[in-house]
């Protein structure tokens, strides 16, 4: 199948989650991702492994979840890039690619000898897509992050959680998300630039910088208002009522919310108070907010004596906006995302079937979908010294007892 992106060869030097995310994007829409890993990375994997399948072999660095799920669909070449006959092959390699994406701290690429200038050199139309955390200049420039840092830095972590506790941690890394969808977006718009001026870029994606756009409406209400927003919990600012509601079950819960004085009716029938639609008290959203808590005991007290799919069904069907709270064994389960298909599952040679969660954009003509599952450890070295660099089998095998690749993580199974 014929994929947007079929024919783009990307490098990909990333780590943690950010830079991955973008690599599976650039994948899931065709492009052929080599993601180049250190020889000595994941010996300690085992840990975290679920046993391997029926007859597979018993190697626990093949069986990562987290890793598999965010490298579905690439190829994997394990080599030291820090040795120099590996980065003279990493050069070689991008002489034959488009992209190369990275998320390293920002001194290594120069350490290495691969920044911009000498990717240049092995290809003059080469893009370089840099992920630092805090950009490549200014006061932090030469400072690394994990997610959280960056949640908290960027101001979201401060305005997540309730109004009587500290700050909290969101559930997932907003800005790795964020970020490496991001940097797939730009990495598209500079292929379509290349392909009509024949320029390469250097793109350099602050994942700081990007999670700002999540809060504009808190930093527009300081420029404009000078407000500074504070934790509300699962309340909105300007509208009521809202919140999640506990159901019957346990830790069973409903999402309502109300935006316009028609939806506060259907609510206030579904709850069996028709009345209090009417109600001078609850006729505004100002008073309704001023009331918050007596109208969630209302509702409360309503959700109880529910399942919060029941719940969410109930409200939906008399136009009050509504959703149930799934947990993730739930996701699995739910029709809405059954039938969308959005869980591809892959066969892994090692793990069995694996569940990947797809893109969410589909094509008319199904050129959508995870791409692939995830590749085995050292799995592309042959393909790309033997294939497409052209070297013998015999170089290869230098290169396996030289160190410069591995099929398997150096210092094996720990």
């Amino acid at each position: 199948m014929t994929r947007p992106l079929t024919g783009v060869r990307v490098l990909e030097l990333t780590t943690a989650v950010a830079g991955p995310i973008a690599g599976c994007a650039l994948a899931d829409l065709g492009a052929e991702v080599i993601k180049i890993e250190s020889p000595a990375a994941r010996t300690t994997a085992g840990a975290a492994a679920p046993p391997p399948r029926e007859g597979a072999p018993d190697r626990p660095w093949n069986r990562t979840p987290v890793f598999n799920d965010l490298h579905r669909g690439k190829r994997l070449l394990n080599m030291d890039l820090a040795h120099r006959e590996g980065r003279a092959l990493f050069l070689r390699l991008v002489a034959q690619s488009d992209v190369v994406v990275e998320n390293f701290s920002p001194r290594v690429l120069a350490n290495l000898g691969i920044d911009y200038p000498q990717l240049r050199e092995a290809r003059g139309d080469v893009i370089l897509v840099s992920m630092p955390a805090f950009g490549k200049s200014g006061p932090y420039a030469l400072r690394g992050s994990y997610g959280p840092g960056i949640d908290a830095m960027s101001g979201l972590s401060h305005l997540t959680g309730y109004p009587d506790r500290g700050p909290g941690k969101p559930a997932q890394f907003y800005c790795d998300f964020h970020a490496g969808l991001t940097a797939a977006f730009a990495t598209m718009a500079a292929l379509r630039h290349r392909r009509r001026t024949g320029e390469g870029q250097y793109i350099e994606l602050s994942m700081l910088e990007g999670e700002l756009q999540l809060l504009a409406p808190a930093l527009m209400d300081v420029t404009m208002n000078g407000r500074s927003a504070t934790r509300i919990g699962n309340r909105h600012a300007w509208r009521a009522p809202q919140g999640v509601y506990a159901c019957a079950g346990d830790d069973r819960w409903v999402a309502i919310t109300v935006t316009t004085d028609a939806q506060w009716a259907a609510l206030a029938r579904a709850l069996g108070h028709p009345e209090i639609a009417e109600d001078a008290r609850y006729a505004t959203h100002v008073a309704r907010m001023q009331r918050h808590d007596e109208i969630d005991a209302l509702i409360a007290a309503w959700t109880r004596g529910r399942g919060h799919v029941e719940a969410m069904h109930a409200l939906q069907a008399a136009g009050v906006p509504a959703g149930a709270l799934l947990d993730v064994a739930e996701l699995h389960r739910d029709p809405q995302l059954l039938h969308r298909e959005a869980f591809s599952w892959q066969e892994h040679a090692e793990m069995g079937a694996f569940p990947h969660s797809r893109l969410a954009w589909r094509s008319r003509r199904g050129h959508h979908g995870v791409s692939g599952p995830a590749p085995l450890y050292g799995e592309a070295n042959a393909y790309a010294i033997r294939e497409l660099l052209g070297e013998s089998a015999e170089r290869v095998e230098a290169l396996r007892e030289d160190g410069v690749i591995a099929d398997e993580p150096r210092g094996g199974r720990h």
